[in-house]
């Protein structure tokens, strides 16, 4: 239960709907009780069985109230059959009936009607705080988790949550306050067969809560096995070329209709759990109602049985009335079972610590004045150090390029200054602050990166630009894209800067790709920029314009270059060579190849030399 409590948080700020809601299941339940003990007068009338009261009832305490109720009826109802007979008598007890009937179903309504309120604001605040808990979490965090499993919790799993929870809530309010209501007017119609039923109920209450609980296993195990299946078909559709070259959709098909498989055995299982719920408890119903007839029919025929032909009718009724809300609890407990374990899979993530937090003392820090330092600094990704006792200093203004072969640690340098991951030990220095004392938000704001892979949105040319600076003018987006030679390819599209680039950006060439990821950085204008292998996927004529823009962008900025292609970076002020985590050289592109060093084979394997 406690999962069903963090949800009840969420829907705190709407506690008005959900007071409203049991205001109205308040007056549902009085009204839902009345139409049927209404019947009971009707029945006497048939029956010729009705009690003729000649004097009105006086009102005697709360004890009495059934008593009191049942006989102003009984006079009411006397008057008339003395004025206008049996019949006058039972269209009025009729139409009191109907309106009995229309406030009981008019309150019901008015119930849901606020419920809905509640739940589709509580389920909103949910998925919007998972989403912004899954955007705060580290880069490491999805390098362990699979993307499927992610959107799984955030769309399936939070809709379970709308559909058994919440849609619980209701049943949870209206239906007990329906029982309460019912078995009083059932103990002051027969307090023997009221005990009698009390001896009967808790059996079939055990009976029902054994088979909820197995219920919560399946419904985890089906959540994960959804977020698998999710995984492998959000992969497949990401990398249908390979698959298609490799021609390996038979080996997808046999892996995706495995999970399938996995995946639908888990959902049968538990719809047949769910599906017992209404017939088990429709049954154990029944065995009651054979069981009140049986004990009931005896109190009536019994000699001197307080207990009229006409009540005890009325009281099968009232006990048909508490069957459907027994059998809704029932149901909804089976909900509950089932929506906790995707409960539990949201505040797994919602409750997950964020290993990169701000400090307590975090500072704004807005402008850079002297360098960048690494010092002394190591770093893992998990058992074996990527950088070791490693120190560098990046001095304002000048452009330091990292060079090296695959795995000696250039990349990890840019995810360590922007803290996508912390340093294990040693410090990142920006004008002598720690960037851990920095907020996160304020060192980002002073970096702008162009990464390898170009990652663009399924949006508008302009709106790719304008990521992270929504507040500027056009004049200003074009000039980025000028700076980024991207214009010229911009203004010859069919809708110009308003043009939809696909998903991913999959309707522009590799190199434009590139050339709108620069002028998105250019408008940032950030005083640190970090190149990650910015053109090592582009042909040589893409290379050559995207190079253009980066050597336009890097004027009068702190660059660090990660490069691939070392043509790209001879004119750096710095270039440090890394093998396995360690500097092994430094110095500038010419003084480099004089040493005949690790630098020189690097540039001889490229042919460059």
């Amino acid at each position: 239960m406690s999962s069903f409590k963090k949800i009840v948080n969420f829907a705190k700020p709407y506690k008005k709907y959900a007071f409203l809601n049991i205001f109205f299941n308040v007056l549902y339940a009085v009204f839902n009780v009345l139409s049927v003990l209404a019947f009971i007068p009707v029945l006497g009338i048939l029956f010729g069985k009705e009690e003729i009261v000649t004097s009105q009832p006086s009102y005697s305490g709360i004890t009495s109230i059934y008593d009191y109720v049942q006989g102003s009826l009984n006079y009411k109802i006397s008057q008339m059959i003395e004025s206008g007979g049996s019949e006058k008598a039972l269209l009025f007890v009729s139409l009191t009936t109907l309106f009995l009937f229309f406030f009981k179903n008019l309150f019901r309504y008015l119930a849901s009607y606020t419920l809905v309120f509640l739940q589709t604001n509580t389920i909103k605040d949910i998925q919007s705080s998972m989403f912004a808990k899954y955007i705060s979490l580290p880069i490491s965090f999805f390098s362990e988790k699979r993307k499927g499993d992610a959107i799984a919790r955030i769309t399936s799993d939070v809709h379970t949550i709308q559909f058994t929870y919440l849609s619980s809530f209701e049943t949870i309010v209206r239906e007990p306050l329906t029982i309460v209501f019912t078995l009083i007017s059932m103990f002051a119609i027969s307090v023997k067969l009221t005990l009698f039923v009390f001896l009967l109920l808790p059996i079939s209450g055990f009976i029902i809560s054994t088979a909820s609980k197995k219920l919560k296993a399946s419904s985890s195990n089906f959540q994960k096995e959804n977020g698998y299946f999710l995984s492998i078909v959000d992969e497949a559709l990401g990398g249908l070329k390979i698959i298609k070259s490799f021609t390996a959709e038979r080996a997808i098909n046999s892996k995706v209709g495995k999970s399938i498989n996995n995946l639908f055995g888990l959902m049968t299982s538990l719809k047949h759990r769910q599906m017992i719920a209404s017939p088990l408890s429709e049954f154990l119903g029944t065995v009651t109602i054979v069981a009140i007839l049986w004990f009931g029919g005896k109190l009536v025929l019994a000699n001197n049985s307080t207990l009229q032909p006409q009540e005890f009718f009325g009281y099968i009724g009232l006990f048909y009335l508490i069957l459907n809300p027994a059998k809704a609890i029932s149901t909804a407990m089976y909900g509950i079972q089932q929506g906790s374990a995707s409960a539990d899979r949201i505040f797994e993530i919602l409750e997950t610590k964020n290993p990169i937090e701000d400090t307590v003392n975090a500072i704004d820090k807005t402008s850079f004045d002297t360098e960048i330092e690494f010092k002394n600094i190591s770093f893992k990704y998990q058992d074996d150090y990527v950088l070791q006792n490693f120190s560098l200093k990046i001095p304002k203004g000048k452009t330091v390029a990292l060079v090296g072969q695959s795995g000696s640690g250039k990349s990890t340098l840019a995810n360590l200054i922007t803290r996508f991951y912390d340093v294990d030990s040693g410090e990142i220095l920006i004008d002598g602050v720690n960037i851990k004392n920095i907020k996160k938000e304020s060192l980002r704001d002073l970096m702008g990166m162009v990464t390898q892979d170009s990652i663009l949105f399924n949006d508008s040319v302009k709106n790719n630009i304008l990521l992270g600076k929504e507040n500027t003018t056009e004049e200003e987006v074009i000039k980025a894209s000028n700076v980024a030679n991207a214009h010229e390819f911009i203004k010859d599209l069919p809708s110009k800067y308003d043009t939809n680039i696909g998903d991913g950006g999959n309707m522009l060439s590799g190199g434009q790709k590139q050339r709108l990821s620069i002028a998105r950085a250019v408008l940032k204008n950030p005083p640190i920029m970090i190149l990650d292998e910015a053109t090592s996927a582009l042909d040589t004529e893409s290379e050559q314009l995207v190079q253009q823009a980066l050597d336009k962008m890097m004027e009068h900025r702190t660059s660090l270059v990660i490069a691939h292609r070392l043509s790209t970076i001879q004119k750096a002020d710095n270039i440090v060579v890394l093998r396995k985590g360690k500097i092994v050289e430094q110095g500038k592109h010419e003084e480099l190849l004089d040493r005949n060093g690790e630098y020189f084979k690097l540039v001889s394997m490229q042919s460059l030399g």
